[in-house]
């Protein structure tokens, strides 16, 4: 779709991940990221990644290192039933919590005046106050998951967004340095938990300015080609009018307007380039990147925000077996376009 088509690449077609945070969601991608380790005809070379999805790299790098792709599933399968026992509920002998957790969403409670009371509460306190001793369980499940000295040693380029919150701006964290802070700093909500310090400097998630952030791609030796895994739907098409609904569509915009901000500028460039206005690699700056995506819109949009922190097993495998579709219905399509052209236009989304 870039108006340039080049030969058929040789197998396996490198490729590089992007991956949106998005709490629990963030299962959507083990879903896909375990699809895509089926396909042979495809050899992950780079991740870039904020909050969950950065967990979800440091796995896939991690396992990539101890097993190959088997070793990667498994791994991300590891990380993904340890946040569900981290709940407290499941794991035990009453078995799968599901059935409670079903009956208490607040798909029906939210609305109520006692939720929004609720909410209202909580919202008045910090987590300075309701968490002194900023209790993240995430903390063990990472540390009993992710090898990061294998991380570290890997050849598969890692990136992870934080936001500085004393700088206002995006900070990324390199593979070749990852320790489990850094992850913990690229998925610290501030209502939730306290900044993460780093070398003196505070962060909270990454995907405030950088969700997932693609600009360090096109400064590295990565492949040319990039697939971008969204958490949050664009595209909504009933007009949100109770509270709940309007927070959750804001929640979806504002952890969206990085990410397009991005993918704006990319087709800008890629405009230029097809324009002749811009050279390839010019100084080491502009090269032309293949663009493809698998999106929440119509695959996550019966989700609301709350659902973001579920952590039952049942719903986590559910969002796992919606992603291995998503990632078998775009490879039927789409792989073919690897190594040849984008398959997302970004001049008629973006320009």
């Amino acid at each position: 779709m870039d108006g340039r088509v080049k030969p058929r690449p040789i197998e396996p077609r490198p490729i590089s991940l992007g991956l949106q945070g998005g709490g629990s969601h963030g299962a959507f991608e083990w879903g896909v990221i375990d699809r895509l380790l089926d396909e042979k005809k495809l050899e992950i070379g780079a991740v870039t990644a904020a909050s969950a999805g950065a967990m979800n790299g440091a796995c896939l790098i991690s396992g990539l290192a101890a097993g190959g792709r088997q070793g990667a599933q498994e791994t991300l399968a590891a990380f993904w039933r340890g946040v569900s026992n981290s709940d407290g509920r499941n794991g035990t002998v009453f078995g799968d919590s599901s059935v409670w957790t079903s009956m208490l969403t607040p798909d029906w409670l939210r609305e109520t005046p006692a939720w929004r009371w609720a909410e209202s509460l909580t919202g008045a306190l910090s987590p300075y106050e309701f968490n002194p001793f900023n209790l993240n369980p995430l903390r063990e499940v990472l540390e009993k998951t992710v090898d990061f000295e294998a991380v570290r040693r890997s050849p598969v380029k890692l990136y992870v967004s934080a936001t500085g919150v004393r700088t206002g701006k995006a900070k990324i964290f390199k593979g070749e340095s990852l320790t489990v802070e850094h992850l913990l700093a690229s998925a610290c909500l501030p209502t939730l938990f306290h900044a993460v310090e780093i070398d003196g400097e505070p962060y909270w998630d990454g995907g405030y300015l950088a969700n997932p952030p693609l600009w360090p791609l096109f400064y590295a030796d990565t492949p040319n080609d990039l697939l971008i895994v969204a958490l949050n739907p664009f595209i909504r098409e009933d007009l949100p009018k109770t509270p709940s609904e309007i927070m959750d569509r804001l929640n979806e915009i504002t952890f969206n307007a990085a990410l397009s901000a991005e993918l704006r500028a990319v087709a800008f460039v890629q405009k230029l380039l097809d324009d002749g206005l811009l050279k390839e690699n010019a100084r080491g700056r502009y090269r032309r990147m293949f663009v493809h995506a698998i999106g929440a819109d119509g695959r996550l949009s019966d989700l609301t925000m709350a659902t973001k922190f579920k952590t039952d097993w049942s719903f986590l495998t559910d969002l796992r077996e919606r992603g291995r579709q998503a990632a078998d219905d775009w490879l039927a399509k789409n792989l073919k376009s690897v190594g040849v052209q984008s398959s997302v236009d970004l001049k008629a989304e973006f320009l």
